[in-house]
């Protein structure tokens, strides 16, 4: 275990091509299952999920090249019929379908900055968490407006205001775990340079 030359948390797993190949590919199924707890909301079109806890956690994780990989995959495969889009769904389009590309703006954001050493701090972790929320409203909210032909206000009221609490959740969460981690693999490496 290398930790003095990770970036992200994946760098402090062995391996190459391989590893990043398996890191890619469980990020993907992990946001896929994540959007599967899915509430669906009566007053919008977007349903309440863990989809993206699981695309900050993920892109985090995985740095901006793999975070970005994982997401473009999490993507193509549920455009071409693997049903793990929210409640399910899968296909090109749809209401909500603009927060799915939001994820691979959110991976390039969340990445990059978790690379330079972002998430290792409860604070700065939650800025990065909030950074990555707005690349996904970016896309989503347009995307709704273009879909469901609504004006911005109606859009934000239906696809930002409902999902607030629940991403102040998400950001807290995350601004535990990831400080939390990085603090267990430094005194895991410190252990093992000590044998």
């Amino acid at each position: 275990m290398n930790t003095a030359s990770s970036r992200v948390l994946a760098d402090v797993v062995p391996g190459g091509a391989v590893r990043d190949a398996a890191l890619v590919t469980a990020g993907a199924g992990l946001v896929g299952v994540l959007a599967q707890i899915a509430i669906p909301l009566p007053f919008t079109p977007v349903p309440l999920t863990m989809q993206t806890f699981g695309v900050l956690l993920v892109c985090a994780s995985l740095g901006s090249a793999r975070g970005l990989i994982s997401m473009m995959l999490y993507a193509v495969m549920g455009i071409a019929g693997v049903p793990w889009f929210a409640e399910g769904g899968s296909g090109f389009g749809g209401k909500s379908f603009g927060y799915v590309l939001g994820f691979i703006l959110a991976a390039a954001v969340v990445g990059r900055l978790a690379e330079r050493g972002a998430t290792q701090s409860p604070v700065h972790t939650a800025g990065v968490m909030v950074l990555g929320n707005l690349a996904i409203y970016a896309v989503g909210v347009p995307w709704l407006m273009a879909t469901a032909h609504l004006g911005l206000a109606t859009a934000l009221t239906l696809g930002v205001v409902p999902f607030l609490v629940g991403d102040l959740i998400k950001v807290l969460a995350c601004s535990g775990v990831f400080p939390g981690s990085w603090h267990l693999v430094r005194r895991l490496g410190a252990q093992g340079m000590g044998r």
